[in-house]
């Protein structure tokens, strides 16, 4: 008898769900803090320096130069900023949504220690002598320009500086009035040139009795104002060297964040079709929880204030193929156990109890390249660790605890019994209970023995990484300036980019010449000029104006030094060790060391083939492609560990294992009995990736090219590759320590 007021309830479940969904995701969203490529803005590292000899660079000097920088950045009225003091005497500020970027740029850099001095450059008052806070942008009463006032510390000491320079001769009698005076500048210089670097040198015909000092210039209100704003704001306790930049403009982040939100909803909406059309009704409710998933993803996000990247969207939209895995997992065995003759309900209670520790190990390993990447990741690709971590954590939640409350409403209101094809089971493929047969694991009706053909998996291997290594060897990679330092401009056009004419354009009127300028963009809309040093900020601020005037759009442009590219390429060669030694360490403490170092060979073959093809694509390889490989890392341990946990169950239900061919009978089967969920969830995950690098935005697509590669790559591993190197490996040694488990209550693994 069918128990409706179980169904009912899951009916009310889901319509809260809904109603609840329906009605906050748009706050939700709306809340959730955009990052730099998503709504224009820029990121600058700067390394701390002392302003003399005898200053040391301390934690005291840190924080006093970040206050200032935060209270420089108040004035421009930024809401979403953020300052952090870095390990080795660094700051790295993020300012996302600035209008102006090249002032907020002078703003920051702007050591602003002003300084009154004679015309033979000799200093009478500091920035010491000013009233705090006292400069105001105002207006000169007989000319109606726009000045600066501000108010000094004490009268009498300005009636003797202005006493004593008043009885100079003329043209001699000038207070000079300096903002971030070297030592290589004087006045007698300055003071022929069109553009001279004081601020104003006002004469001094009588002492000033008043503590009220009017600087005069050429300014407009907006720099007068700025100049203001500097001076309140008070100088800087260091100074700063700009080592690493990154700007975006507005209309890019805009389009970047369109194109992925719409590759994102197709390879979602890909990843619930498929589920429905193979799984039946289990995939409507993986759809269910998935959506559950999602809205919980971006909730969870905004409660802990993250900043939403475009590589943090490329991982929930990857998260989503990844979190399917665990339902593919369970939905497998609940299959397996119905076609072995049990009951929904007895094959639904062990699915779920056989798969729980496969979704465990599986979803760690992943958490492990996740975490690493997320300690040694910077910006970007730190926004897109903490969106895998906190993927990888509330997938299992939903995944695990949302399928087992939804599919158990159904199972246990008996509906679901007598009805197989609701499971996408044919009635004729299920056994009778009663006569004890093993339910072989088939592929369209066929058993196929993949461990007889090892040595052709093995050889095709080979000679794909000695075709690799003769690749790698002859064009090498083809390095972004994350690792090789330099600068990147990438102009958005209004049609197709005529890239001779950018060329000559950024000779002509900025004096830089590029190693290489393409076209990139869905049309060819954008120009990406590279060049072999760093740009440095006036040049940048030149830029930045001509082609917002020309297009109407700010360009991006990047800039990396050649200390940071060099650490970024340590950090990335660290990650993927450190990710490789803990997965090591896990796998070997879960199952035994034979498993820990096959899977790592396998991981590390993976990684290979995504160097070898952006090798020979010539396609540009950044500091991105490095998170693609470390997720790729997770993702081909999950896949291995989900078939050694299948050997490592058949070897349990063996007991003993004597011989080379009752071994690679087991691995057999246990590849034949993943193989459906293998295939089922490289498919889910390459639809997401695959759209993220048909639709999404160009400044992804390497990454995502990346992510396609891999994920095949790391499915023929799995299946060819890790779980055969085993067999061989293990195989070896067992004519003389046969694979024997002993009972025990909790078995830990071969007993040898």
């Amino acid at each position: 008898m069918v128990k409706r007021g179980r169904i009912v309830a899951f009916f009310i479940i889901v319509l809260v769900l809904a109603g609840t969904i329906g009605s906050t995701i748009t706050n939700i969203t709306k809340d959730i803090n955009l990052g730099l490529d998503l709504q224009g803005g820029f990121e600058i590292l700067y390394d701390v320096e002392p302003t003399d000899e005898g200053q040391e660079v301390n934690d005291q000097v840190l924080q006093a130069t970040a206050a200032a920088l935060d209270r420089r950045v108040n004035t421009l009225g930024i809401s979403e900023t953020n300052i952090d003091i870095e390990d080795g005497g660094r700051i790295r500020v993020q300012l996302a949504g600035v209008e102006d970027q090249q002032q907020a740029r002078e703003l920051l850099s702007t050591t602003a220690e002003l300084t009154f001095r004679g015309v033979d450059d000799q200093l009478y008052l500091d920035g010491s002598d000013l009233v705090e806070g006292s400069a105001q942008q105002s207006f000169d009463p007989n000319t109606n320009e726009p000045i600066v006032t501000l108010e000094l510390e004490s009268a009498s000491e300005f009636y003797d500086v202005t006493q004593e320079i008043s009885n100079r001769p003329p043209g001699e009698n000038l207070l000079v009035i300096w903002l971030d005076y070297e030592e290589d500048l004087s006045f007698a210089e300055e003071r022929t040139k069109e553009d001279p670097t004081f601020v104003s040198a006002p004469a001094v015909s009588e002492p000033i009795r008043s503590n009220t000092v009017q600087i005069n210039g050429d300014f407009t209100v907006e720099s007068a104002q700025n100049l203001a704003d500097i001076l309140n704001a008070g100088s800087l306790p260091a100074n700063l060297e700009e080592t690493y930049s990154t700007s975006v403009g507005a209309q890019f982040g805009e389009q970047a964040m369109n194109k992925t939100i719409v590759a994102g909803l197709i390879g979602i909406a890909l990843i619930f079709i498929y589920m429905i059309a193979y799984y039946r009704f289990p995939g409507v409710i993986a759809s269910v929880t998935l959506t559950v998933y999602i809205y919980l993803i971006l909730l969870v996000f905004e409660l802990m204030n993250g900043v939403l990247t475009l590589p943090g969207i490329a991982a929930l939209i990857l998260g989503v193929g990844m979190a399917v895995d665990a339902n593919i997992i369970t939905y497998e065995r609940i299959k397996e156990e119905i076609k072995s003759g049990k009951t929904v309900l007895s094959a639904f209670k062990a699915g779920n109890k056989r798969s729980l520790a496969t979704i465990l190990d599986a979803n760690i390993t992943t958490l492990i390249a996740a975490t690493v990447l997320f300690i040694f990741g910077t910006s970007s690709v730190k926004g897109f660790a903490t969106m895998l971590i906190v993927s990888i954590l509330v997938s299992f939640v939903t995944a695990v605890y949302g399928t087992r409350l939804f599919m158990g409403l159904w199972v246990k209101s008996r509906f679901l019994n007598k009805r197989p094809k609701w499971f996408g089971i044919k009635p004729e493929d299920i056994h009778d209970i009663e006569d004890g047969k093993e339910v072989e694991a088939t592929v369209a009706g066929r058993k196929f023995d993949f461990v007889a053909f090892r040595k052709r998996f093995f050889a095709l291997s080979i000679i794909l990484v000695g075709a690799g290594i003769i690749a790698l060897s002859i064009f090498r990679l083809n390095l972004g300036i994350d690792f090789t330092s330099g600068s990147r401009l990438s102009i958005l056009t209004d049609g197709n980019v005529n890239v001779e004419q950018v060329e000559q354009t950024l000779e002509d009127e900025f004096g830089v010449t590029p190693t290489q300028v393409v076209a990139a963009g869905d049309d060819n809309e954008i120009a990406v000029a590279r060049f072999d040093r760093e740009l440095d900020q006036g040049t940048i601020g030149e830029i930045q104006s001509y082609y917002e005037e020309e297009y109407g759009n700010t360009p991006n442009i990047s800039t990396v030094s050649p200390t940071v590219g060099q650490e970024l390429a340590k950090n990335a060669a660290l990650a993927v060790l450190y990710a490789s030694i803990g997965i090591i360490i896990y796998v070997t403490i879960r199952f035994e060391i034979f498993f820990a170092l096959t899977a790592i060979i396998a991981l590390l073959h993976d990684a290979f083939f995504i160097l070898a093809l952006f090798s020979i694509t010539r396609l540009e390889f950044d500091i991105t492609i490095i998170a693609a490989i470390l997720t790729i890392v997770g993702y081909s341990v999950n896949d291995t560990i989900v078939t050694f946990d299948r050997i490592r169950e058949n070897l349990r239900l063996k007991k003993k294992v004597k011989t080379f061919k009752e071994l690679a009978q087991v691995v057999n089967q246990s590849l034949m009995q993943t193989l459906a969920r293998s295939f089922n969830t490289v498919i889910t995950v390459v639809f997401a990736a695959l759209m993220l690098l048909i639709f999404g935005a160009s400044s992804i697509t390497n990454f995502a090219f990346a992510l396609v590669i891999g994920l095949i790559a790391g499915t023929y591993s799995s299946l060819f590759i890790a779980s055969q190197l085993w067999l061989v490996w293990r195989g070896r040694s067992i004519k003389d320590k046969p694979i024997q488990y002993v009972k025990k209550k909790k078995p830990t693994g071969p007993q040898v």
